[in-house]
């Protein structure tokens, strides 16, 4: 991992996709936004939005998120959500939005990590569509979950080393440990 050319992805960690099976993935990825900001690294928010007539509402017959409080990014992550480098809206899967593709072109950045919700589409589409534009994504696998429970994260996870290759599935731990030293001690004490 390029840590020097990294930013911290932070997929769709709202109201709406919080519930038992994804609750757990709240505090994992409160901790690892406040060890990356606190090495000055950039993080971005994504926020879904779904529409009337969407393709989840004609589809799947999922007409939620649509508008607040289930859009809202969960209250434990809003105040780093306003102070994040980015906070790129969406109504698709995916991170790279034509906004969040200049941006990310624009810094320079060369490896994207993503965590969040939901493991198996969400964060997995936005991490496979970093390899194929030429980035190198990595998945944070203990700070992501599925709001559909666990087998579909671990399914998600699956598809992910088929995708991007297993190397690139990571732990929190593995992440804070490529931060610079001097942050790491300081997050110790």
């Amino acid at each position: 991992m390029d840590i020097g050319n990294a930013a911290l992805v932070v997929i769709d960690m709202q109201n709406g996709f919080v519930n038992h099976h994804s609750r757990d993935a709240v505090p994992a990825v409160c901790d690892l936004v406040a060890r990356w900001s606190a090495a000055d690294r950039p993080v971005i928010f994504t926020r879904y939005f779904n529409y009337p007539d969407s393709p989840y509402e004609r589809f799947f017959r999922w007409d939620r998120l649509q508008e607040p409080p289930e859009t809202d990014i969960v209250p434990d992550l809003a105040q780093a959500a306003a102070h994040a480098h980015a906070v790129i809206d969406k109504t698709g899967y995916t991170l790279f939005t034509p906004d969040a593709t200049a941006l990310i072109r624009l810094a320079g950045w060369t490896d994207l990590v993503f965590c969040g919700i939901a493991t198996e589409s969400c964060v997995l589409k936005s991490a496979a569509d970093a390899f194929e534009h030429g980035y190198a994504p990595w998945i944070v696998t203990d700070a992501s979950a599925s709001d559909a429970g666990p087998d579909v994260h671990e399914a998600g996870l699956v598809v992910a080393r088929r995708l991007i290759g297993a190397g690139q599935l990571v732990t929190a731990d593995y992440v804070v440990g490529q931060l610079p030293a001097c942050v790491r001690t300081t997050m110790l004490d």
